[in-house]
């Protein structure tokens, strides 16, 4: 492929997304030290020993126990895997909140809520219990994912969802569900008995479907963006289509917020509540059908990086932000600190000063907060830049220019005559020993600013 071919078709159809890994815009801009931190955590999550495979399916129990692989998937399409993420297995629960998803999509909230609840149950997710209306408490245990299997056909949707990666179907695993789903068999006819379906529906086409959905096979790598595709709001980060709407995600995330994993659903939001979407190919399995060692990998993450939904950076200082924009507080200080310096905010100037921010800071053209407010005339902002925060006035421009030639460039009078004279205290006065280590020192401050100085002080 020749340089212009390749410029046509590789680079014109991907601009925007070379232009974002070029420019670091990713949201997560150092990917390579993120992954590398995902993989520490997914070689201790090995050593997690204990569980067992899940049996109630033969097909099921033939996987070996130690299979366990992670992949994931951001919102902009940054993929990473490790472990066994390429092998096939079948969705069985992890469909619910997927068709619960679909079902919303089509339907709207409010009919699919006339059929199933929204509470936690607090039981088992296969009990024989309905909540105080006759209906399933919630989509998330199975008999709300039966009733809800009756409103929909989806497998186009979830190779939609997937990006058009793999999703398949696992034939020997839909005949093991029907020969041994008495269990669900006794919930569809309980569900019958208290008028459940919607009107029409036959129970066991309901059933038989609801266990062709639990057959449907994906990898963890396609799982991963159907995972990225509800993070996003409903579009798949790999094609750019949309697939659900935006009421269909945000319901369908409450529920599993609160739903989501069965009776450790509580456990699980206190501890971890996060939202990085991935997904974890696991097979052994605690008492209440959750991974062991997926369990143990999630509790490691929110430990390491602030992805629990009410972990604050401020407070849990240790914790890192995979998110955060190399630079961007800088740029958010000189921006700041330039827009006080051009309005002659000095009650901003000093919150800035305060918040331990280098007065110092230059913008583009090397232009301190200084050279900006002695070029507007702002007497007040410039007497606090030099008689509080003893900035240097000899600091020059890209032009060769300093804050005192820009005052009289523009006839500020007032400006020049203050300059002057802190030119001369500074330069018989002031060492740059002592301007390194103290750029606001509280002898030179008044009342006030020396009292808003010593509580800040206090409070560190």
């Amino acid at each position: 492929m020749d340089q212009i071919s390749f410029s046509a078709i590789c680079v014109g159809s991907n601009i925007v997304l070379l232009t974002q890994a070029i420019q670091r815009k990713f949201i997560i801009p150092d990917f390579e030290s993120f992954t590398s931190l995902i993989n520490h955590l997914y070689y201790n999550a090995q050593a997690q020993k204990g569980g067992k495979v899940a049996n109630y399916i033969p097909q099921l129990a033939k996987f070996s126990p130690d299979l366990w692989g992670v992949s994931l998937c951001t919102v902009d399409g940054q993929r990473h895997a490790i472990g066994e993420t390429d092998m096939p297995f079948c969705l069985q629960s992890c469909v619910k909140p997927l068709e619960y998803a679909l079902a919303v999509h089509e339907s709207g909230t409010e009919l699919v809520h006339k059929y199933v609840g929204k509470e936690p149950s607090g039981l088992k997710f296969n009990k024989l219990y309905l909540d105080e209306e006759d209906k399933p408490h919630n989509p998330m245990v199975n008999a709300g994912a039966i009733v809800i299997s009756s409103l929909l056909k989806m497998m186009d949707y979830l190779k939609r969802m997937a990006g058009r990666e793999y999703v398949g179907f696992s034939n020997a695993t839909f005949q093991s569900e029907k020969e041994t789903g008495d269990r669900n068999y006794a919930i569809g006819y309980y569900l019958k008995e208290k008028r459940c379906f919607p009107s029409g529906v036959d129970m066991m086409a309901a059933l038989d479907f609801y266990f062709q959905l639990c057959s449907i096979e994906v990898t963890c790598e396609s799982g991963s963006v159907m995972a990225a595709t509800l993070a996003n709001g409903g579009i798949c980060p790999i094609t750019g289509e949309r697939v659900l709407s935006a009421e269909a995600v945000r319901n369908t995330l409450s529920l599993m917020h609160s739903c989501g994993m069965y009776d450790f659903s509580g456990q699980f939001a206190f501890h971890v509540n996060n939202y990085l979407n991935k997904i974890t190919v696991i097979v052994s399995l605690d008492r209440v059908g959750n991974s062991i060692r997926g369990i143990h990998f999630c509790q490691e993450l929110v430990s390491l990086f602030n992805f629990h939904n009410y972990d604050n950076l401020r407070h849990f200082a240790k914790k890192l932000d995979p998110r955060r924009q190399t630079g961007h507080e800088r740029n958010k200080s000189v921006v700041d600190l330039m827009f006080a310096a051009y309005s002659g905010d000095v009650s901003a100037l000093r919150r800035i000063a305060l918040s331990a921010v280098n007065m110092e800071l230059t913008d583009y053209d090397t232009r301190s907060a200084l050279h900006v407010a002695s070029a507007e005339g702002h007497l007040d902002a410039v007497k606090f830049l030099t008689h509080t925060c003893k900035v240097n006035p000899y600091a020059k421009d890209r032009w060769g220019n300093t804050p005192l030639d820009d005052a009289m460039q523009f006839g500020h009078s007032a400006v020049v005559k203050v300059l002057q004279e802190y030119q001369s205290i500074y330069t018989h006065t002031l060492m740059p020993e002592e301007l390194s280590a103290d750029t606001c020192p509280d002898s030179t401050m008044d009342a006030e600013e020396l009292k808003s100085m010593e509580t800040l002080e206090g409070l560190v």
